[in-house]
């Protein structure tokens, strides 16, 4: 459809419509921009701002380091000095981080293992966030937030919609990656509050959250890539129901016997 046939059906002048694409335009370059820096990141795992930038060039995308700098540091992805960390709170540092308690774990029922991971949503002109925390035995969503920070309160707001709906046993283990949300003093004080032990992937070792990845990659796969979301507010709508609805009720799981989580759990208690 050309512009002119897109205005006269939309009753816009041409005038307006090409004043608000160049309002819109910039926005949506640097989202590109954003999302391609994520991508490099998370396939390079580990990766500063030279190696990005020289990327980006080899993609034919013209860019200088300052830039990919500061887009990496507004979305947390700019690559801090390793420092030594130990497994209980060290005074030398602000967070502890703890050892992995879930190596090698079998879990025979609900509640004995959660799992926790972020993960970013492109939207049109921005970013937003996904916070989710599953049942490793049914691999059901127990709790999940969206918004358009990566500050611990997202991760926090997960927990506690976990928390609300699961009654916590005292062996629950909480596992999830080394990410500062989760180490932050209010996250690890929650779980010990209630009683729940926290175990963390090693360093450098993706695979040990295998289990959160994966959904991670279904969720991408059968919901975020099929749709295109107008704002936060649809995207949180929407991702809710195929949380909540969709994936915990009626999705057959292959690992499950190829039933919902939700009848996996009621069948067996």
């Amino acid at each position: 459809m050309s512009v002119d046939e897109a205005c006269r059906l939309t009753r816009v002048s041409r005038a307006s419509y090409y004043r608000a694409w160049e309002r819109s335009a910039p926005r949506e370059a640097q989202t590109a921009l954003r999302d391609r820096i994520q991508q490099i990141c998370l396939e390079q795992r580990i990766c500063g701002t030279r190696r990005v930038t020289g990327i980006l060039k080899a993609d034919g995308i013209p860019v200088n380091r300052k830039r990919v700098q500061r887009l990496m540091r507004l979305d947390n992805l700019l690559v801090l000095r390793k420092r030594r960390y130990v497994v209980t709170t060290d005074s030398r540092h602000t967070y502890a981080v703890y050892r992995n308690l879930a190596e090698g774990l079998v879990v025979s029922g609900a509640n004995q293992l959660w799992v926790a991971d972020i993960t970013y949503i492109r939207l049109s002109e921005q970013f937003v966030y996904l916070a989710v925390i599953l049942d490793a035995w049914s691999r059901r969503v127990v709790g999940w937030a969206l918004g358009d920070s990566l500050r611990s309160e997202l991760a926090i707001a997960a927990l506690r919609r976990a928390m609300e709906n699961r009654v916590a046993p005292d062996n629950l283990i909480h596992h999830s990656d080394r990410g500062v949300q989760y180490c932050s003093d209010e996250y690890v004080s929650m779980l010990k509050s209630s009683g729940i032990a926290i175990s963390m992937s090693r360093a450098g070792n993706p695979y040990d959250n295998a289990l959160a990845e994966s959904f991670m990659r279904t969720l991408k796969c059968e919901e975020v890539y099929l749709k295109r979301y107008r704002n936060l507010e649809d995207a949180r709508t929407k991702i809710g129901e195929f949380l909540d609805d969709y994936y915990n009720r009626r999705r057959p799981h292959s690992a499950l016997g190829y039933v919902a989580p939700v009848a996996f759990e009621e069948a067996r208690t």
